[in-house]
């Protein structure tokens, strides 16, 4: 996938308690999200859409995972 580049500028207000580094971590957000949507077209382009059950398996797998790993460190 060759990404375009650009140089882009933005307004936003002075005043706030996240100020600019919350705007530029929302930014750095979508584009990740954006990047994600992409390889996701590709992918199921060269392979197939995913099932929705084949979606929950493997939230349900990651869900066990992570209480796997709760347990282990008690966080």
């Amino acid at each position: 996938m060759t990404e375009p580049t650009g140089t882009y500028s933005t307004t936003m207000p002075r005043g706030g308690p996240a100020g600019p580094s919350a705007h530029v971590a929302a930014v750095a957000r979508q584009i990740e999200r954006d990047r994600l949507d992409e390889l996701i077209q590709v992918a199921e382009a060269e392979h197939g859409p995913i099932a929705e059950e084949e979606v929950q398996a493997l939230r349900d797998r990651l869900g066990r995972a992570r209480g796997d790993a709760e347990e282990r460190t008690g966080i």
